[in-house]
């Protein structure tokens, strides 16, 4: 009843009339990003942050968090009808469901795909609503030293898991940790890595770098590789035969509890659960042969469970103020940029905030998949949209919301400097994704540290009389550790393939 009462509440607030349009308008933009090859939610958050400046904190963080799971959604049609995934993790769609279209069951793969997403992602809520309060109670307890070893997991698992190459994800997380330190240091007062420039003193904008990274640069590589067509097959049946409910239905139970978990993960994304789920169905399935070929299990499984991590990943935002992902990186953004301070106090000191973005992103799931069965088709012409016309309209978005974060042109010069730095990453095949959680972890890192070293008088050995901020440090070090030694072992196994060449 605890529970049940404030997630009420929520519903109630959710449904007025401004709340549920912009929980609308953010996922049909969700579904538009998630369509465009190449955008996703990251850049699409990234680049209609700026707009939200002027909204107040409910409505605009339900229409991001809209963007967000909408387009979860959306890179299924295009995966589906022209084996072009709008965004990275309907790769592992790819794989079955334009065989399906090609069969001629193109409405079959995508009805399935709505169905499982809507699963997954109410189910993912569910798991917030549950799951969060109590560990934000548990979170309270922590002090400094247990937030910078959680801080410190986080950092590692991103260094781990963002990229083919340890160094890759080592060089883009110093980066990220070095734009962090840029301007005045928020405990002593003292300006660093200014150089004499005013506009530093406050550091780099986040919004600024975000739109640069992800906006920019997508454009300057969508240039080379834009893909148009006109041919979109026939949708047809929505709904499988009934010999393929009973393995379909499993494999979004599946899916749906390990998109939540991995979604939990700081560092992961949602590629990870999407294509293990895509593996874990292969290995399980009686006729492995029928992968790839258009099995229906390869579509439901991965489409659930992209959706189903998005609940897991806003656990540890809502409830230690850890960002999982790049994504949730700049949502992380989106709260203080509204005067919120995501972390176990945001349930006690803004439940009103809380439990109305939990409740519309029940509303959200259940619009998308009134919009996704029956108007699959429609949704599949927006991938036919020229890059003539789309990109210049990115530059334009990005432009003026670059001014409009500060109203400097400085600002907008920034953005396309890091724009030419991400689109360089991109060729170089460096992950940015760590840039971004790392500059946003970057000076919560550092207040923990300084925090806990007062505390403990200046000894690092301090952090060995907390039990849980030493385990949590230990468990980093395991994994570290671990991928060093993985990424030797790669680099020997390399070597020794191309001299038996």
């Amino acid at each position: 009843m605890d529970i049940f009462m404030p997630l009420f509440h929520g519903f109630e607030t959710a449904l007025t009339g401004w709340n549920l349009f912009y929980c609308l308008l953010g996922v049909t933009i969700g579904m538009l990003v998630g369509i465009l090859p190449g955008l996703g939610p990251t850049t699409g958050i990234a680049l209609l942050l700026p707009i939200t400046f002027s909204m107040d904190a409910i409505p605009a963080i339900i229409m991001l968090s809209g963007i967000y799971y909408g387009a979860m959604y959306g890179g299924t049609v295009t995966s589906v009808l022209i084996n072009t995934p709008g965004e990275a993790a309907s790769v592992a769609t790819c794989f079955d469901g334009y065989p399906m279209a090609k069969q001629g069951r193109a409405g079959t793969a995508l009805g399935i795909a709505g169905i499982g997403s809507f699963i997954g992602g109410t189910v993912s809520m569910l798991g917030l609503v549950f799951i969060g309060p109590p560990l934000a109670e548990m979170a309270l307890q922590f002090g400094p030293p247990e937030f910078f070893a959680l801080m410190v997991l986080g950092l590692v698992m991103v260094i781990g898991l963002m990229g083919k190459s340890l160094v890759r994800g080592l060089i883009a997380t110093l980066i990220g940790l070095s734009l962090s330190m840029v301007g005045m240091d928020p405990l002593s007062g003292v300006v660093r890595f200014t150089f004499g420039e005013a506009n530093l003193m406050e550091g780099f904008d986040f919004v600024v770098i975000s739109m640069g990274l992800f906006g920019i640069s997508e454009v300057m590589i969508g240039m080379e590789t834009a893909l148009h067509t006109d041919k979109i097959p026939k949708v047809g049946k929505l709904l499988p035969n009934r010999e393929e409910w009973a393995p379909t239905l499993k494999a979004i139970a599946r899916a749906t509890g390990l998109g939540f978990a991995i979604g939990l993960i700081p560092g992961s994304n949602s590629v990870i659960p999407a294509i293990l789920s895509y593996s874990i169905e292969k290995k399980l399935a009686k006729d492995p042969s029928r992968f790839g070929k258009g099995a229906i299990e390869g579509v439901a499984g991965p489409e659930t469970a992209n959706n189903s991590y998005c609940g897991g990943a806003l656990i540890p935002l809502f409830t230690i103020g850890i960002p999982s992902s790049p994504t949730i990186a700049i949502l992380f953004g989106a709260f203080i940029m509204h005067g919120l301070t995501p972390g176990p106090t945001l349930f006690q000191n803004n439940a009103n905030f809380v439990w109305a973005v939990i409740a519309s992103m029940f509303v959200g799931n259940l619009i998308l998949l009134i919009m996704n069965l029956p108007m699959a088709g429609m949704w599949g012409r927006v991938a036919t949209i020229s890059p003539s016309i789309m990109y210049p309209g990115i530059v334009i978005i990005s432009v003026v919301g670059a001014y409009c974060t500060g109203n400097r042109i400085w600002d907008v010069w920034i953005m396309i400097i890091f724009g030419i730095i991400g689109y360089i990453m991109k060729k170089i095949d460096i992950p940015m994704a760590p840039i971004v959680l790392t500059f946003v972890l970057g000076k919560m890192i550092e207040n923990s540290l300084v925090q806990s070293l007062i505390y403990f008088d200046g000894s690092m050995l301090g952090f060995t009389s907390r039990p849980m901020a030493c385990v949590l440090l230990i468990i980093a070090l395991m994994i570290l550790t671990g991928s060093i030694v993985a990424g030797i072992k790669n680099k020997r196994g390399i070597l020794a393939n191309d001299v038996e060449m």
